[in-house]
């Protein structure tokens, strides 16, 4: 037997398994799994951190309310103002909780015992890109007009009239249908990709030096624990780029329906 074939015996690399949990309880005909607890202990994070800031707030911050204030800034003049401007302070109160609630959703990945990203299932990012696109169509109808907002959102100014007839029906899609779609599959894939390879290179590493220690897989064993490290440094940055993304669409999605898209 070849050494690629006894390396590779009894191994079983993770698959789509990793993101199917039992019920951990029921509440009446309601299972709550594993990704539902951390989305909530997620929920109670963001909330707890912000009331601690900012339920009792001091002229000069210290403690809690510093490290509150220095995140509020960053989304304010990071992700809103380059989209909302002068309109930023009035959509914080959604911003502010989406980017940490995306952020550290994501951070449950490399939190013992949670080690999972609540955004590695579609349900979660789909529900925020869907929370962002209903609040874009009501400021838009609301500042636009329903015609109004089509109109801007679909027609360019200043294209020769002939191309309307190939840029209308491309940007409806794009905006009415596309835009959703990518900007919660955008973040879903990320976290679901990231969460495969790390589990893979950790059971390439346990498999290797734990489990069937042999001459020819220590090399491999060692890699798959290097890789892991690697990886795992490497989608602490992604998390937050992803969440910085998410939230900065987020911010250029609303500004379009306050103000024409074009």
């Amino acid at each position: 037997m070849s050494a690629p074939h006894v390396l590779a015996k009894d191994f079983e690399a993770p698959g789509l398994w990793l993101f199917q949990w039992k019920p951990l309880f029921h509440i009446g005909s309601f299972a709550v799994a594993k990704p539902m607890v951390l989305s909530l202990l997620v929920m109670v994070i963001v909330v707890g951190f912000f009331w601690a800031a900012f339920a009792k707030p001091k002229l000069v911050p210290r403690g809690v309310q510093n490290l509150g204030e220095v995140a509020y800034i960053f989304v304010r003049d990071e992700m809103g103002r380059p989209f909302l401007g002068k309109d930023t302070e009035k959509w914080l109160r959604l911003l502010v909780p989406l980017f940490f609630f995306v952020w550290i959703g994501n951070l449950m990945s490399v939190i013992p015992v949670a080690q999972f990203p609540v955004n590695s299932r579609i349900a979660f990012p789909m529900v925020l890109a869907v929370l962002i696109y209903l609040t874009f169509w009501v400021v838009g109808v609301k500042n636009q007009g329903f015609f109004g907002l089509l109109k801007n959102s679909t027609m360019p100014p200043d294209l020769p009239a002939a191309l309307y007839l190939i840029v209308v029906p491309i940007e409806f899609v794009s905006v009415f249908f596309i835009r959703p779609f990518t900007h919660a599959v955008r973040l879903f894939a990320n976290m679901f990709a990231g969460h495969i390879l790390i589990a893979l290179f950790a059971t390439v590493g346990f498999h290797f030096l734990w489990e069937k220690v042999t001459p020819q897989g220590f090399g491999v064993g060692v890699l798959g624990v290097v890789l892991t490290i690697a990886m795992t440094a490497f989608e602490l940055f992604i998390q937050a780029v992803q969440a910085y993304v998410f939230t900065l669409l987020a911010a250029f999605y609303i500004s379009a329906g306050l103000h024409a898209d074009h």
